[in-house]
């Protein structure tokens, strides 16, 4: 399967992973040693290729994705759910399966950060807050990665989710069907 954007990950054993079925280029961070010059060469590759950024489901990768998103504002985002990335008591992209990388891609998103999909008061009118299962429902539901309350606030924005759009979801019994 060819895959036409650039991928970043944060280490060579990603890049292994992913090439080894698919045809992609990446882009390895270092981890969390990101620096300005991968900054650079990242923002420099944007200019002519599309770039998704699918670093690790753990606070270390929120927190590089975060630096490129700064830089790249409207890149991709591929999110691996954290329960299917775990091995031998690691969790990242090398340890995640096949099929989770591929739903990933499958479910990619692009932040928009100059919306407002749905206000403050109508989501805590949807029972999220204090309501883990829920939080988790939603971010699963909506391939959002994984994060606190205001992270899911702040990325139903980004993609221009509504209240109702959620409220349609918890109604059909908050279950992928």
């Amino acid at each position: 399967m060819k895959i036409n954007e650039v991928i970043i990950v944060e280490g060579k054993t990603d890049t292994q992973v992913l090439k080894s079925f698919l045809d992609v280029d990446t882009i390895e961070t270092g981890g969390s040693g990101l620096n300005q010059k991968t900054l650079d060469y990242i923002k420099t590759t944007s200019l002519t290729r599309d770039i998704i950024v699918m670093t690790d489901p753990d606070f270390p990768g929120k927190q590089i994705r975060d630096k490129i998103s700064k830089v790249i504002p409207h890149c991709k985002h591929a999110f691996v759910n954290k329960k299917d990335a775990i091995k031998h008591h690691k969790v990242g992209i090398a340890e995640a399966t096949q099929d989770a990388i591929l739903e990933a891609l499958e479910n990619v998103v692009t932040f928009s950060p100059d919306s407002e999909s749905i206000t403050w008061s109508e989501f805590i009118q949807l029972d999220i807050i204090g309501n883990k299962k829920r939080r988790e429902e939603i971010y699963d539901h909506f391939h959002l990665g994984y994060g606190n309350v205001k992270t899911l606030f702040k990325r139903l924005n980004l993609v221009g989710i509504t209240a109702q759009q959620i409220q349609d979801f918890i109604t059909q019994g908050g279950k992928d069907t």
